[in-house]
């Protein structure tokens, strides 16, 4: 496939960020984002950096890093990691991680790398979050590389090939690696599970055999866990109303989730880099099993490690309780857990619109389901 087959879906170029940081500076609602993380002595200094940026990497040192430290310290009460020793700075890897929030998942992932001084990683984003051109500057400005999901299935076929491509020709040619969440989108009820399309799209590029593929990417799984879930009620709206018939988004909905995930309240927010997986996948006996079976395999190991690297908060622990009427977990949560809790809830019957214990169900199978998996995980 030709370099220039990439150009629709890869990130920009270091000229391409010189050109787009005129038009982000010249955009209201970027003003308004500004305004809303920094003093207005803060918002000149980093629009003066920001216009001083000729590259990628200056780029998110001057911009990005204040930015995202910005959100994070309006919005959370400390981000923590760990298993950053996992990784060999000399190898590039696919980062396949569990998606709980649109943009902060990856960002939360980039930030440490900056903070480590480790190359940021590509990350790959749905084609229906470029919702405006500030947010496809802001985004293709930051190692963005879009994921088209629609279209016929010819044009998806094509399309999952071209990104396959890309991917493999980043990590394996260009030493470069990517953040792709291991679903095709969020999860809404948060239970995580790798969707094995992810994997047989990584597996569609190259000449080899599945196993090999697979090990030729050094798939490294990432888990990220947030205290609170910052679109709670919306992701509980969704699921509740979804039950009996098709849902459609509004027009809006998809920037909303954006905007909340990055406004909304996290509470304490832990991201851990598991060890590569090439060892176990090599284990793996594919004889008088499928292609299809053994991917299933694969997306099984990414689980079990996600499972048991995903740190558990009160909120996990009391939501399992109260949906299993126990007191099992107890010692982990106190009464300004459970006001918390209470008061989440509150708000997402009042987006939903409803209280019943459909929504209750939902609402606490969000929080609780992590512990779920974790106990599976180690039965």
């Amino acid at each position: 496939m030709n370099e220039i087959d990439f150009d629709v879906i890869r990130p920009y170029y270091d000229h391409e960020i010189r050109e787009a940081i005129p038009r982000i500076i010249a955009d209201p609602t970027f003003h308004r984002m500004m305004d809303y993380l920094f003093t207005t002595e803060k918002k000149e200094l980093v629009i003066s950096k920001l216009k001083s940026a000729k590259t990628i990497n200056e780029f998110q040192s001057l911009f990005t890093l204040p930015v995202v430290l910005s959100i994070l310290d309006k919005t959370t009460d400390g981000i923590t990691h760990s298993g950053f020793e996992n990784l060999n700075n000399n190898t590039s890897c696919v980062y396949l991680g569990n998606h709980r929030d649109i943009v902060l998942d990856s960002s939360i992932l980039g930030l440490i790398h900056l903070k480590l001084s480790i190359t940021t990683p590509q990350s790959a984003w749905g084609s229906n979050l470029m919702v405006s051109p500030l947010i496809v500057d802001l985004g293709k400005s930051n190692k963005m590389i879009t994921v088209f999901r629609e279209g016929s299935p010819k044009e998806l076929l094509q399309n999952s090939k071209r990104l396959s491509a890309y991917i493999r020709k980043s990590v394996t040619n260009l030493n470069k690696s990517i953040w792709i969440a291991h679903s095709k989108g969020r999860t809404k009820t948060g239970f995580d599970k790798t969707d094995v399309s992810i994997l047989k799209m990584l597996s569609l590029d190259g000449d080899s055999d599945v196993k090999s593929k697979l090990t030729q990417l050094n798939i490294t799984p990432v888990a990220i866990s947030y205290e609170w879930e910052p679109c709670d009620a919306m992701k509980v709206r969704e699921m509740y109303l979804s039950k009996d018939r098709v849902y459609v988004k509004a027009y809006d909905e998809d920037f909303k989730s954006i905007i909340g995930g990055l406004t909304g309240d996290k509470g304490k927010v832990h991201l851990v880099i598991g060890p590569q997986i090439n060892d176990e996948i090599i284990n793996i006996n594919e004889q008088n099993i499928s292609n299809n079976e053994f991917i299933g395999k694969v997306a099984c190991l990414v689980d079990n490690q996600i499972y048991k690297n995903y740190k558990l908060w009160p909120s996990n622990y009391l939501a399992y309780d109260m949906l299993n009427n126990s007191i099992e977990f107890s010692k982990y949560y106190n009464d300004n857990t459970k006001a918390i809790l209470e008061n989440r809830y509150y708000n997402t019957t009042k987006m939903a619109q409803h209280d019943n214990d459909d929504i209750r169900e939902l609402f606490l199978l969000l929080y609780a389901n992590p512990v779920i998996n974790k106990l599976k995980s180690i039965s």
